[in-house]
């Protein structure tokens, strides 16, 4: 039996992973993003040497054409000169917020053969480091690098998340940098979602939050731009329900869901990790119940009965999921093994039905019902599994049933305010929340907690964040001040010590379909938003107004105001889409 589950293992595994490999297209779009502002430049020594010079600097900020020369044939006197007598001169740039490409520069005419340092940054601290500082890194995409210039021409360098870039001529001589512009790479994705309300603070978070995770949908859905730019599935799972709440049903889902079928087998586990098969499974479950798409299920029918086969080989007599690699919940989480526990058994509650909805889906009533007996399992540890003080892991057993949200509420997730809070598990946080009737203590907590980041100069929202990190700190926009502690560089632990940590991770996203579905009310009831659901809560708020994508292009579209203690709801909604609608 066993090696015939082996040969079943295997062959599915070669089946997924000899699809054929086409030329492709890059779907995404370049786009030139001029500088905005000139951060610092080397300063001049006080003993009156001249060993370097830096001359208009600000010509940089200037709107340029892209093709040297730009100030005209002839003449060659634009542009920033940076000259190296001894000494190396250099200017750091701000492109205004955080972009995921590189630079495209300039030259005019000069010496041949120059050589430039380029160092970008998330945070001007960063751009000012060397690589081993403070945990400064070249892994997974280049930051730091030499490069050799041309002479009257351009050049392109860098593929990675930034938002300041420092040049420093490190070669004898003299250059002259008639432009240096940033190239954005994304995906042209059209946003149907939308979210207003009076609150500018939160149209900012909003705002942030969706693009936070446009910037993650690259080649594939990554989970960060600078770090660790994969196709992480825990990561995703976030990253998927504000997709498609904001784009709707983008190809970017499928086929990041396909790539890792494709190089996982079933009996192998989703990067590496136990609970992200789990997540895989469940970000499954969520492009079906937004599309309808049953042939997407079929596709990937065999190699769901494979893979949970595989994961019943690690439920215990006592009906608890144990033996899988790498149990996982969030970074901060890490030290509270128990938490992690409780934690991965209402994950796998909830992915376990999650299964039982897939298989009827595509008609197994074998593995439907084998879903449902499991996930009985499980069950019965309802009320008995604790949370041992971590609010992860109170909001996922508050989610999944096993224990009652206003119970979790009180005991764990509404204490403390946002202390506590992490990036990945804020947005199961917040719908527990609102699970347990506590919609505004949630909408505190958006403004508290994502807001706290806006407040240091973030543009995009971060792997992880500590309310406390901002004590005392000085703004990533700004270069370091003595006595104070640096919000980038001086925090993290795990993968994320220091200038490793990624500014730009798209399972921090959770804002983005957090006020769609729960302050606007907006979410769909049925297989393929057929019918939905329209609920909305204001709150402190006056008014908000918005819409959710629809997977056919199309959006339902909400405004409600307060009006004599009264909430005025509009509903609008393309035919055949059945509205329900209540108020809070």
């Amino acid at each position: 039996m066993k090696i015939r589950f082996g040969t079943v293992l295997a062959a599915v595994c070669l089946t997924v992973s000899l699809e054929s490999v086409a030329d492709v297209v890059d779907p995404r779009v370049r786009t030139y993003i001029d500088p905005v502002r000139i951060v610092w430049q080397t300063p001049k020594a006080n003993n009156g040497g001249e060993r370097f010079k830096i001359k208009d600097a600000a010509s940089l900020l200037a709107k340029r054409r892209g093709q040297v020369p730009e100030g005209g044939w002839g003449r060659g006197n634009v542009g920033c000169v940076l000259v190296n007598g001894g000494e190396t001169p250099g200017v750091l740039l701000d492109f205004g917020r955080e972009l995921h490409g590189g630079v495209q520069i300039g030259v005019g005419r000069g010496q041949k053969g120059m050589r430039v340092r380029f160092r970008f940054g998330e945070s001007v601290a960063e751009a000012m480091s060397d690589i081993g500082e403070k945990g400064a890194t070249n892994d997974h995409a280049i930051r730091d690098d030499i490069i050799c210039i041309p002479s009257f021409g351009t050049r392109e360098v860098g593929n990675t998340g930034f938002r300041f870039l420092r040049l420093d001529l490190v070669s004898a001589g003299s250059v002259r940098l008639e432009f240096v512009r940033a190239v954005e790479l994304m995906r042209p994705m059209k946003r149907i979602g939308a979210f207003r309300c009076s609150d500018e603070r939160l149209n900012r978070i909003w705002e942030t939050a969706v693009r936070t995770v446009h910037l993650c949908c690259q080649d594939y859905l990554w989970d960060g731009i600078k770090r660790d730019r994969l196709v992480w599935m825990g990561d995703t799972h976030p990253e998927t329900m504000a997709i498609l709440a904001v784009f709707g049903a983008q190809a970017i889902l499928p086929d990041s869901l396909d790539f890792m079928a494709a190089t996982t087998c079933p009996d192998e586990w989703m990067n590496t990790m136990g609970p992200y098969t789990l997540w895989w499974i469940r970000n499954v479950a969520e492009w079906y119940r937004f599309t309808g798409d049953r042939s997407y299920l079929e596709k990937h029918h065999d190699y769901l009965k494979a893979t949970f086969a595989n994961l019943e080989r690690y439920i215990t007599p006592s009906n608890t999921l144990e033996g899988i690699r790498r149990p996982f919940l969030d970074w901060p989480t890490e030290h509270n093994r128990p938490a992690v526990h409780a934690g991965v058994q209402a994950l796998a509650l909830i992915t376990w039905r999650e299964g039982a909805f897939l298989a009827d889906a595509v008609g197994d009533s074998e593995l439907a019902a084998r879903c449902r007996r499991t996930a009985a399992r499980f069950e019965t540890h309802r009320g008995k599994l604790e949370p041992h003080g971590s609010k992860q892991a109170a909001a996922m057993l508050a989610l999944s049933g096993l224990r009652d949200p206003q119970e979790m509420f009180a005991a764990v997730v509404g204490r403390n305010g946002v202390h506590g809070m992490s990036t990945f598990y804020g947005y199961y946080m917040l719908e527990a929340m609102s699970a347990a009737h506590e919609s505004q203590f949630a909408l505190d907590a958006v403004r508290d907690y994502w807001g706290a980041m806006l407040d240091v100069g973030a543009t995009s929202f971060w792997e992880d964040f500590n309310v406390d990190w901002t004590n005392n700190c000085f703004r990533i926009d700004e270069l370091p001040i003595a006595g104070r502690k640096d919000v980038h560089g001086d925090y993290g632990e795990f993968c994320y010590k220091g200038f490793r940590h990624s500014l730009c991770h798209g399972w921090s996203c959770g804002p983005a379909q957090w006020c769609i579905n729960n302050i606007l009310g907006i979410r769909p009831l049925d297989v393929g938003c057929r019918r939905v659901a329209v609920k909305p809560f204001l709150g402190d708020l006056e008014w908000a107004e918005g819409a959710m994508a629809l997977p056919t292009g199309e959006a339902v579209k909400v405004r409600v105001e307060k009006t004599g203690g009264t909430l005025r709801v509009k509903v609008d909604a393309p035919p055949p889409v059945i509205v329900v609608q209540e108020n809070e």
